[in-house]
């Protein structure tokens, strides 16, 4: 079991020494949500909450997460970042690739790339992407990011994205990571055929023992039952060393957790008691469940 702090909706200036704490509290990674913009009126319900409301407003700071990467791994120098997860739907892979390159490299390759289709239809039209067919769009999106990202000379020719022969350098030091977020049959048969992993959102234990063992059918029916995958969970039901237990049974192998949280801290609160409950957290839970 690994453990990943997240930093949602958390103020910029905080970014700096949360990284350094949480490394220094023993966190795998940090996870890095992704927010383009808050649109004012929406035609379509936030997919994980139960009456579809958002739970920020239009004043909660975002930033986007390759930059928040890379200002990160500056003053880090072993955990890893990753997105959990960037709304692939509304950007173009190519301009990603160099994006995601730039902070792989610049990290050292601690990045790996959580990747979702998003949800609200005003992203893909404001950013002048069709809300229609978006998935098989996503479909070779991913495509064309893992072909750039693996370095040297590419081409792609496909029914959204074509390109002549191009290439990124420096190639990223290491393979980078794909991770898929999403609830769905689709995402999750997505998973299982183009990922290293799948990333949840908000779910209570059952649903998530649920959904790693479709995934494990899934992974199984495409001849990967062997092979490393990751589980990664936000689960809302179950904490503390007992509950993190639980979860390991139930197949996570990575917990997505906010520790401030269970000290009654709110997002917008000064750094100093976030930076308490970091170290608290290392000391009562990942030292003790690494006993």
């Amino acid at each position: 079991m690994k453990f990943t702090l997240s930093i949602a909706m958390t103020p910029l200036d905080q970014l700096g020494e949360l990284a350094r704490a949480a490394e220094e509290a023993g966190f795998a990674s940090i996870a890095l949500p992704d927010s383009l913009f808050y649109a004012e009126t929406v035609n379509t319900d936030y997919p994980y909450t139960p009456d579809g409301s958002r739970f920020w407003t239009a004043e909660t700071p975002w930033v986007d997460p390759l930059v928040a990467t890379a200002s990160m791994g500056a003053v880090t120098s072993r955990i890893r970042f990753y997105t959990s997860v960037l709304k692939l739907g509304s950007r173009n892979p190519v301009l990603l690739a160099r994006q995601v390159g730039s902070a792989a490299v610049l990290t050292g390759g601690r990045f790996g790339l959580g990747l979702g289709v998003g949800w609200l239809p005003q992203e893909f039209e404001y950013c002048g992407v069709p809300f229609e067919r978006r998935g098989k769009r996503v479909d070779e999106a991913i495509d064309v990011l893992r072909l750039i990202l693996d370095g040297g000379m590419v081409e792609y020719h496909g029914e959204f994205y074509d390109f002549d022969k191009i290439q990124m350098s420096p190639a990223p030091p290491s393979r980078v990571p794909f991770y898929i977020g999403g609830h769905t049959e689709v995402a999750l048969k997505r998973a299982a055929r183009v990922a290293d992993g799948w990333s949840s959102a908000m779910m209570k234990l059952d649903e998530l023992r649920d959904t790693i063992a479709r995934l494990r059918e899934l992974l199984a029916e495409r001849g990967r039952a062997g092979d490393p995958f990751e589980y990664q969970a936000v689960c809302i039901d179950k904490f503390g060393l007992d509950g993190y237990r639980e979860q390991a049974e139930a197949g996570v192998t990575d917990v997505i957790t906010m520790p401030w949280v269970f000290d009654g801290v709110g997002f917008d609160a000064p750094v100093e008691p976030k930076l308490e409950a970091i170290h608290k957290f290392g000391a009562e839970i990942i030292a003790k469940f690494e006993e």
